[in-house]
């Protein structure tokens, strides 16, 4: 499961999405004391989620369909010392109920899982199947304006009018993503399998533009990107042009 350069689904950061997961994992604390929070990632590949996640006390489990990813994951939870919170499993979302029990998880992770998906809607609801009642699942996809807006600024006029027409968000045969999206199609998309959306938020909404030179000013520009990220990531116009967009949505215990 792999993405484009300029739209890789990056390890969490401070930033708007960490700080939702973060707050959905104390709402699991706060419901289930004395217990690990359950967290399943699925396409977690190398572990740029599970081994943070782990390390904040959370037993996860990865399902990837990669084996050298599983073996990179298990060799990282080992050197971070939390290889037992760790389980990797080889598998697919598309048969994702084979490996992971329905209703297992109090956290579900798909990042960077449904522009790859041969059916978006299948794996949502493999995801929501998976979930706990009460719990909540987290994805973060690749958002359709940035991309547009970032062939335009590269003066690749023909793809950008390609990724803005094309009604999956793609700019053609070539394209390594099946899908782009805005936040309506995202929102349709969790909620046709019943999940409430709590979250919807930009991620990458303001970092994607800002300068190199910007960037580079040190500490004191690092925290006014980071910010200003905060802020414009849950403004409705700003979220539209984010690289990824990110939801977290409940299913209904």
């Amino acid at each position: 499961m792999s993405t484009t350069a300029g739209e890789t689904v990056a390890a969490p950061a401070e930033g708007p999405v960490r700080r939702a997961v973060s707050l959905a994992l104390a709402s699991v604390a706060a419901r289930h004391p004395g217990r690990a929070p359950r967290v399943l990632d699925v396409g977690g590949g190398s572990g740029g989620w599970a081994v943070p996640l782990a390390r904040s006390g959370c037993a996860v489990t990865v399902v990837d369909n990669s084996p050298n990813a599983l073996a990179a994951l298990h060799r990282r939870a080992r050197e971070a010392g939390v290889h037992e919170l760790v389980t990797p499993v080889q598998g697919d979302v598309d048969a994702l109920s084979d490996v992971a029990p329905p209703g297992g998880a109090d956290l579900v992770l798909g990042h960077g899982l449904l522009e790859v998906v041969d059916d978006a809607s299948a794996a949502v609801a493999a995801l929501a199947l998976a979930t706990a009642p009460g719990g909540t699942v987290s994805v973060l996809v690749a958002g359709r304006y940035a991309a547009v807006l970032a062939r335009t600024l590269g003066g690749r006029l023909a793809e950008a009018r390609a990724l803005l027409t094309d009604p999956d968000g793609r700019f053609g045969p070539d394209d390594a993503l099946r899908r782009r999206l805005d936040s309506g199609a995202l929102r349709r998309l969790l909620e046709v399998d019943g999940l409430v959306v709590d979250v919807l938020q930009g991620d990458g909404v303001i970092e994607g533009w800002v300068p190199g030179s910007v960037r580079d000013g040190g500490p004191v520009a690092a925290r006014a990107v980071a910010e200003l990220e905060g802020l414009a990531a849950v403004e409705p116009a700003l979220l539209e042009v984010a690289v990824r967009l990110h939801a977290l949505a409940r299913r209904p215990a």
